[in-house]
This record gives C-alpha cells, sequence and structure tokens, in this order.
C-alpha cells in the first residue's frame, strides 16, 4: 500500500471517528433536550444550530472526509487483493451513502423546511408545532442512520488498517 493511501485510511479513521461522535450526540441527548424545552425554543436552538454549524469546523471535515472516502472506494476497487481491500471500499462507501447521501436527502432537506416554516408562521404558531413534530421525528430517525452508519463504517476502516499491518 502506498503512502497516499495509507494516509488517507488514517485521515478517514479519524474524521469518521469525529462524525461518530457528533452524530452520536444529537441521537443520544441533543434532539430529546431540543424538544424537551418546547417548539418554540427548542426549534429556535436547532435553528441556530443549522445556521452556525455551516460556520464551524464541522463542514471542512464533512466534506472532506467523504471525498476521501470516495477516493478510498475507487482505490480499494483497483487493487481487490491488496490487505484490507474489501474493508476498505465496505467502510467507506457505507460512510459515502450512510452518512452523506442520508445527510443530503434526509436531514438538510428537513432543516430547510424547519428554517422556511418559522420564517414564514413563526416559531409558535400551530403550523410551526406541526412541523417541529415532524422534523423531531424525522430529522432524529435519519441522524439516527447516520450515526449507525459512521459507527459500522469506523469498525470496518479500523478492520482494514489491522489488515494493512
Amino acid at each position: 500500500m502506498d503512502i497516499l493511501t495509507h494516509a488517507a485510511l488514517w485521515f478517514s479513521i479519524v474524521s469518521v471517528a469525529i462524525m461518530a461522535g457528533v452524530y452520536f450526540t444529537f441521537s443520544a441527548f441533543v434532539m430529546r433536550s431540543l424538544d424537551a424545552i418546547e417548539a418554540p425554543a427548542g426549534m429556535k436552538a436547532m435553528q441556530s444550530i443549522n445556521r452556525i454549524i455551516v460556520k464551524s469546523a464541522f463542514l471542512p471535515i464533512f466534506f472532506a472526509s467523504t471525498l476521501v472516502c470516495a477516493a478510498l472506494v475507487v482505490c480499494a476497487s483497483l487493487d481487490m487483493a491488496a490487505p484490507g481491500a474489501l474493508w476498505t471500499m465496505a467502510g467507506a462507501a457505507l460512510y459515502v451513502v450512510g452518512m452523506f447521501g442520508v445527510t443530503l436527502v434526509g436531514n438538510v432537506p428537513l432543516n430547510n423546511t424547519l428554517e422556511a416554516t418559522a420564517i414564514a408562521t413563526g416559531a409558535d404558531g400551530p403550523e410551526a408545532k406541526a412541523v417541529w413534530a415532524m422534523y423531531m421525528r424525522q430529522w432524529t430517525c435519519w441522524n439516527h442512520i447516520r450515526t449507525l452508519s459512521c459507527t459500522a463504517s469506523l469498525v470496518f476502516l479500523v478492520l482494514a488498517l489491522a489488515q494493512q499491518t
């Protein structure tokens, strides 16, 4: 294995672990905490999180980890006989689909709906409360998928590294 691919695998392991931790935090207690403080306050807090997270270190790690994992899928597919290639491909592909894909298909549209609803109706109206209830159910379900995908991806990538040493 060349040094660049090895470095990419290490970067993926660290960045996937970071992302797994972020998503686990939301699944384990952040979303329940926001819901416990009732719709207007929880909704406003989540909108603030959504606005700030895209201006934080989260976004570069989100995109870089996805790009590196996509590259690892390609590299592993070109040399399936290499030690750890199957685990690399499985872990990296699971991450791209289960984290990045789920975020784009599930979580981001829900974030956009939450933002648009609060702007159009205010956070205190009955429509906003209904959207918040739907958001909590669906967003949290999608987030559980991201958490599990990142965690499984991390295990697979560590197994790949173990097979290479």
